[in-house]
C-alpha cells in the first residue's frame, strides 16, 4: 500500500518522465513544489520498493512496477474528472483540484464501476487519454498551437489542466475540445499570436498557446 505522497511522486515522474526517458532531481522537485533534498529522501524510499531507478546525482525513472502503479493513479484521477465534470456539472477549471483527492481511493471495484457508468471513455474533459484496467494509454495527440505555422488551420485535441485560470481563459475565449482554430499571424515583437476561432479573431500570448494540443484541422 503506498502514501499519498508515495503516489504524487510516481504521477509526477510519469508526467516529466513520459513513455520511456528519463528526469532530474531538480526538475522533479520543481514540478512538484519541493526541495531537492526532500526528493532525495522520497526517491531512496521509493527505490527500496523498486518503483524508481536512481543513483546519487543521476537520472530518475520508473521501474515496470512504479509504471504501473503511476498508470493507475493517472487513470484514477481522469475517470475521476470525467465523472466530475460529466455526471455532477463540475466545469473542467473545477475537476482537477477535486480529483487530486479522489485519485488516492484505493478501490478497484469503486473505479470500474464509474468507467462503465461513463461508457468506457477514452478521453477526460481536458483531452488527455484515460488508461485502461490494463494500463494501456495512447500517446499525447497533436502539435502545440504555439508550434503551428501562420495560415495553418488546426483542431484542439488537448489542453493542459494544471492552470484554473488558464482555463477560465480559454472558456472566455470559446476554445474548447475539437474547437478548429487558425492561426494568422506570429508577432516577433512580443512572440503573442493571433488567431481565429469561433468566428472571432483573438490575441494569445505564446506561453497560453504552449498549452492547447492541436491536430490538422
Amino acid at each position: 500500500m503506498l502514501s499519498v505522497t508515495e503516489e504524487n511522486y510516481l504521477k509526477g515522474l510519469f508526467r516529466l518522465c513520459g513513455p520511456a526517458g528519463d528526469t532530474g532531481t531538480n526538475e522533479l522537485a520543481a514540478h512538484l513544489g519541493v526541495k531537492p533534498a526532500t526528493v532525495n529522501g522520497m526517491l531512496k524510499r521509493l527505490k527500496e520498493k523498486r518503483l524508481v531507478s536512481h543513483e546519487r546525482y543521476g537520472r530518475i525513472t520508473l521501474t515496470a512496477g512504479g509504471r504501473r502503479q503511476a498508470v493507475e493513479v493517472v487513470r484514477k484521477h481522469r475517470l475521476w474528472e470525467t465523472f466530475l465534470h460529466e455526471k455532477l456539472g463540475f466545469s473542467w477549471d473545477e475537476v482537477h483540484e477535486v480529483a487530486e483527492q479522489l485519485e488516492h481511493i484505493s478501490s478497484p471495484k469503486l473505479i470500474d464501476g464509474i468507467e462503465a457508468l461513463l461508457g468506457h471513455p477514452k478521453h477526460d474533459p481536458h483531452g488527455d487519454p484515460i488508461p485502461d484496467r490494463q494500463g494501456r494509454i495512447e500517446g499525447a495527440r497533436g502539435v502545440t498551437l504555439a508550434d503551428r505555422p501562420e495560415g495553418s488551420v488546426c483542431i484542439v485535441s488537448s489542453v493542459s489542466d494544471h492552470s484554473a485560470a488558464f482555463l477560465q481563459q480559454a472558456d472566455r475565449l470559446g476554445i474548447a475540445i475539437h474547437t478548429r482554430l487558425e492561426v494568422v499571424l506570429h508577432n516577433s515583437f512580443d512572440h503573442s499570436i493571433e488567431v481565429v476561432g469561433n468566428g472571432q479573431r483573438f490575441i494569445v500570448t505564446r506561453k497560453f498557446a504552449e498549452q492547447i494540443l492541436t491536430t490538422v484541422g
